[in-house]
């Protein structure tokens, strides 16, 4: 069994139970936004990370620097909810559960994750023409962009929702230009 699977079987279940209080108290949104925050502020601290990852640190100690971090901007319940994690010995999973969490919000949304691979950095007009073709293609109602930027890429843009990818980069154009070429000689 593969770490991404076994991370999967463990995060289920607690972004389920999270997605089941959220409903029960009308709150689906504001967890929603309360675990990109967490996801967001995990991301951009790898000391954090293993911080909440570190085993010889107290669950109390824990606890105290995820409350300290949520302030007056994540809401109580949603606070227990990470407080518990720790209680369960899970907060090593707390990326997996907030990522599972929010899949369970677009999936509620009729929304589309669409990762999108760029050279370099789109504007709200072309953001948006993304977002017209992926619905397009996918029939969504609304869709999610996550933008990275890949040196890498000569010109264009490589789109993935789900399993399906749309490579519309300079050099996926040229590779298939190559191949029509190379048939028809």
């Amino acid at each position: 069994m593969s770490t991404t699977t076994m991370a999967l079987e463990i995060a289920d279940p607690y972004a389920q139970a999270l997605m089941s209080l959220a409903k029960d108290q009308q709150l689906v949104e504001r967890f929603g936004e309360d675990a990109q925050s967490v996801l967001e502020t995990l991301g951009s601290s790898q000391d954090l990370q293993q911080f909440l990852a570190n085993p010889l640190i107290e669950g109390d100690a824990k606890k105290a620097v995820l409350q300290q971090i949520a302030g007056d901007g994540w809401h109580p319940l949603f606070i227990n909810f990470l407080k518990l994690l720790v209680d369960r010995g899970r907060v090593l999973f707390l990326e997996a559960v907030l990522k599972q969490y929010r899949e369970l919000l677009r999936q509620l949304n009729r929304t589309v994750l669409a990762e999108v691979k760029a050279a370099v950095e789109l504007t709200e007009e072309q953001k948006s023409k993304v977002r017209e073709q992926v619905a397009a293609l996918t029939g969504a109602e609304q869709v999610e962009l996550e933008v990275s930027i890949d040196s890498d890429l000569l010109g264009g843009v490589i789109i993935k929702v789900g399993s399906q990818i749309v490579d519309a980069s300079l050099r996926g154009q040229l590779r298939r230009l190559s191949m029509q070429l190379n048939a028809s000689v």
